[in-house]
């Protein structure tokens, strides 16, 4: 009994992806996912160019998710003043990410990663949660990650998001090039 349960364990552990997961300081990994708006999108175009926020949520159309987005619509214009790309992004479909940006009014791209390979490669989900957890990721321009939230309030996400961003340096966009 001993032995299987440590087996189960260690085969847990090796789906999971172990317990350290991605730090500050590690390599981002690369996505290229369709968006909302009918583009697709790379981390790796904005290497090089710019810092980009990615904020993985849970499910579309569920209360917190929905509070979230809407947050990052409504107050978009706090992380536009920096020079940044900015995302949300889910494991849901994106037809159904499409209808979901536009209930929430989103002016920016919501992310789909409907088989979850970019999801599990950022540790938000894995073999014992299939939806993604709520976590926010700040890479720099050099394709780093800067910063990892973990604890995201959903009434206060643009903010939270804005500041950190001020507090790590990220550059601020010149007022004429606010998008």
């Amino acid at each position: 009994m001993i032995a299987f349960v440590a087996g189960l364990v260690g085969w847990l552990t090796e789906k999971v992806g172990g317990t350290e997961g991605l730090k500050v300081g590690d390599e981002a990994p690369g996505f290229e996912l369709p968006g909302s708006d009918g583009e697709t999108y790379r981390l790796g175009d904005y290497r090089g160019e710019r810092a980009v926020v990615l904020a993985w949520f849970p499910k579309a159309f569920t209360p917190g998710c929905t509070a979230e987005c809407t947050v990052f619509a409504k107050e978009g214009e706090k992380l536009k003043e920096f020079d940044i790309a900015y995302f949300t992004a889910s494991c849901d479909k994106p037809e159904k990410n499409a209808k979901f940006a536009e209930k929430v009014g989103a002016d920016y791209p919501i992310l789909s990663d409907p088989e979850g390979d970019v999801a599990r490669a950022y540790g938000v989900v894995d073999a014992l949660r299939p939806v993604p957890r709520r976590w926010t990721f700040i890479i720099g321009e050099d394709g780093k990650i800067l910063y990892i939230d973990k604890e995201v309030n959903t009434k206060t996400h643009a903010a939270d998001v804005a500041a950190k961003l001020e507090e790590l340096g990220i550059e601020k966009r010149d007022k004429d090039d606010a998008e």
